[in-house]
């Protein structure tokens, strides 16, 4: 009787601190979507008019997302042993201190400064990601990828809105006597840092901690109802008590590698055709509204639809959702290639590439949530956003390099050749869940 007690109590318990768990996270996420946007936003354009270069463009935008992919393995690191509130609110903190590294190394005219503050500021970037973990991290099973899901919509409040805010920042900017261009890294800063103060001051009970201790409670009464079930088929011996003492088998780690392929070559194409968008539209007559509009359509497609990716993970499973992941993205790149005065056709691309990866994002998360325990899931996460920050470091550095040498179709078609890549990927998925 008195083993039964505690996974009664866990069962509300655990319902309640994840309801609390994903309205902080959600409240976090529409600032720090504000964050994330304006260096997408205006990164590239920031980076062209510093270094005069097209073909440095995607340099600011490679190392951003190397600084996320450090950023990834230290505040997974952070989480493992502290919890996520402590790493998630590093991980922003460092993100605003970033921002802010941006908008002084413009007023300096400093490139060194800049390079230097973006690595930092991919800190805000790989946390924006990371956070989607932590909504699953109390959530059932059956229902872990609408968790995730939860948290990535709310990015697309603070994500629209952000680059929207070019103008208006840019004016604020100029009243302060920093570059039009930076004016939106203030923005970042701010949001950044309120993200930050959301989730060190409510969330809490922290939710990986609390889903560490009910984990361990199941596996105790498992183990003691295993043994009890043995003892009484065998009448009390000994010796039947200890051969039935094992727990049921939880054997992790199978379906890391499959979901985070999935989730690495959609990080990669998206980045790649991402950065270079408003240059090109820059450099065929589009102002700064404009390539606004549709980055602001792009962060849109990527966090939108996040309900119902993981609505479809969770009835249909992995392997159709990121199949229509590397669909849509060449879907995209096929689009996109197709004009250079059309705002609205830009626009149409850029959402499908938003809807890509949010297909590809929340099956892979999934994926790799499902195959690691609480004791070893915050390392085993931020490892594998290390490889997706790479990924999307190594996009967005040779996508300047392709415009410049081949052109932006070629890039934006070649893209989405590259992410049919997550079919295979999705196939050896299946496999290792029926096994």
């Amino acid at each position: 009787m008195t083993t039964t007690a505690p996974a009664r109590s866990a069962g509300p318990d655990r319902a309640r601190a994840q309801r609390r768990a994903l309205t902080v996270l959600f409240a976090a996420q529409v600032l720090s979507g504000a964050g994330l946007a304006a260096g997408v936003a205006n990164g590239a354009l920031l980076a062209q008019d510093m270094l005069g270069s097209t073909g440095l463009a995607g340099l600011l935008g490679a190392l951003a997302t190397a600084g996320a992919a450090l950023a990834a393995a230290v505040v997974g690191r952070i989480s493992d042993a502290h919890g996520r509130r402590p790493g998630l609110a590093a991980g922003y903190l460092t993100g605003a201190a970033g921002s802010a590294g941006v908008v002084a190394a413009a007023v300096a005219g400093s490139s060194a400064l800049l390079f230097a503050a973006m690595v930092v500021y991919g800190a805000g970037t790989a946390t924006n990601l990371l956070a989607r973990y932590a909504g699953a991290d109390l959530a059932a099973p059956a229902y872990r990828a609408r968790a995730v899901s939860t948290v990535l919509v709310a990015t697309t409040l603070g994500g629209v809105a952000g680059p929207n805010l070019a103008v208006p920042a840019g004016d604020l900017g100029a009243a302060l006597g920093v570059p039009r261009l930076s004016g939106l890294f203030l923005v970042s800063a701010a949001a950044y840092g309120a993200a930050a103060l959301v989730l060190a001051v409510w969330l809490r009970p922290d939710p990986l901690l609390l889903a560490r201790e009910l984990d361990e409670a199941e596996r105790a009464a498992e183990r003691s109802a295993s043994a009890s079930a043995a003892a009484g088929r065998a009448g009390g011996t000994g010796k039947a008590a200890d051969a039935g003492a094992a727990p049921p088998d939880r054997r992790p780690g199978r379906g890391v590698l499959p979901g985070a392929l999935v989730m690495v070559v959609t990080q990669l194409v998206m980045v790649a055709i991402m950065t270079m968008t408003p240059v090109h539209m820059h450099a065929h007559g589009h102002g700064t509204a404009a390539s606004g509009l549709v980055i602001a359509v792009h962060i849109g497609a990527m966090y939108l639809p996040a309900p119902l990716s993981g609505w479809l993970v969770d009835r249909r499973g992995a392997l159709p959702v990121a199949v229509g992941a590397g669909l849509a993205m060449l879907a995209a790149g096929v689009v996109a290639a197709t004009t250079a005065e059309s705002t609205a056709v830009f626009a149409v691309a850029l959402g499908l590439l938003g809807v890509g990866w949010s297909l590809g994002l929340v099956s892979g998360t999934t994926m790799v949530t499902h195959a690691v325990p609480p004791a070893t899931r915050a390392r085993t996460q931020g490892l594998v956003d290390v490889a997706i920050s790479a990924a999307g470091a190594g996009g967005g550095l040779a996508s300047g390099a392709v415009v410049a040498t081949a052109g932006y179709p070629l890039l934006t078609v070649g893209g989405g050749v590259v992410a049919l890549a997550v079919v295979p990927a999705a196939v050896a998925a299946a496999g290792v869940s029926r096994r």
